[in-house]
């Protein structure tokens, strides 16, 4: 499959990636050699498969929620580096 420098360009602002000029070429061959297997995918025979989401059965693992005593504020404060009136304290990440 004919990959155009536009069409990886595309490809490569829509994942978020930079491609430097000189490796162009090359992600160019890389694209088209993938897009050509999902092409030979086309002709593979799945009439007689049923549809899946997963390939093994789904079962539920949880567990039950049971109410249960918890760790006690100071015992859980103990070993913390900074706590503030009954709080673990974090430096912020997030910017206003």
């Amino acid at each position: 499959m004919n990959v155009t420098k536009d069409d990886m360009k595309n490809v490569a602002m829509l994942s978020r990636l930079s491609v430097p000029d000189n490796e162009a070429a090359k992600y160019m061959e890389q694209l088209g050699n993938f897009l050509e297997y999902v092409e030979n995918l086309k002709g593979v025979d799945t009439d007689d498969v049923e549809p899946t989401t997963y390939a093994l059965p789904m079962e539920n693992v949880f567990r039950d929620d049971v109410v249960r005593p918890s760790l006690p504020r100071d015992a859980a404060l103990s070993n913390a580096p900074l706590k503030e009136d009954g709080y673990f304290k974090v430096p912020r990440v997030l910017e206003e």
